[in-house]
């Protein structure tokens, strides 16, 4: 790892993250979680603030940069509920088959290496009435905004800590062993196009 992904690329993330859209984004989201929950992608702890402490009785908290989870440190003292860390990529989720009550994923498809592999990984981690939460940015459905996120996608992996502008989010999930029970979808405002897109919403396992 190198001297940008150890000290640029966790500062620009931790921006980029907390930014007035997302957040709204994320308070559309998070306070949906219930028990015992698995969030892929903690990253600093941008989600923290908007959980409902009263319904979660545990989060792991996945997330394989160091240099992230350093970042989550004064998020952390303000949660009454039992966190504990996970240091595996998304891919390697080291929970026991149907330990969880609520996975809750935001902006982290985009970065994981084998999605389908991590899908099935949290498949197998969420309990049969279980629910997944996500809010991802991915690809566009008009054309113009997706030919750029084309165009950028490589430049964009190699400066976003290999971030995907092109992902297909609703059929990555299906994909992975999920039925959509509901999903929204718009560009946020005062974002480019090109990143912009955003879906979110539940899934629950098939």
């Amino acid at each position: 790892m190198g001297f940008y992904a150890r000290h640029i690329l966790p500062a620009l993330l931790d921006r980029a993250m907390s930014s007035k859209p997302i957040r709204y984004q994320r308070r559309k989201v998070v306070p949906r979680a219930e028990g015992r929950v698995l969030e892929i992608g903690f990253g600093a702890g941008h989600n923290l603030p908007f959980y409902d402490a009263s319904k979660v009785t545990q989060l792991w908290a996945l997330e394989p940069s160091a240099e992230m989870r350093a970042r989550s440190t004064e998020r952390l003292k303000e949660q009454s509920f039992p966190v504990e860390f996970l240091d595996l990529p998304g891919e390697q989720i080291p929970l026991a088959d149907r330990s969880v009550d609520t996975i809750l994923i935001t902006y982290t498809l985009c970065t994981i290496s084998d999605v389908a592999a991590a899908l099935q990984q949290m498949r197998r981690v969420l309990k049969p009435e279980g629910v997944m939460l996500f809010c991802e940015h991915g690809k566009a459905p008009d054309a113009s905004a997706y030919r750029w996120q084309q165009r950028l996608e490589p430049m964009w992996r190699r400066i976003g800590g290999g971030c995907h502008l092109t992902r297909a989010v609703p059929e990555l999930i299906e994909a992975g062993g999920f039925h959509i029970a509901d999903m929204e979808t718009m560009y946020l405002p005062g974002t480019p196009h090109f990143a912009g897109f955003n879906y979110w919403g539940t899934a629950r396992p098939r």
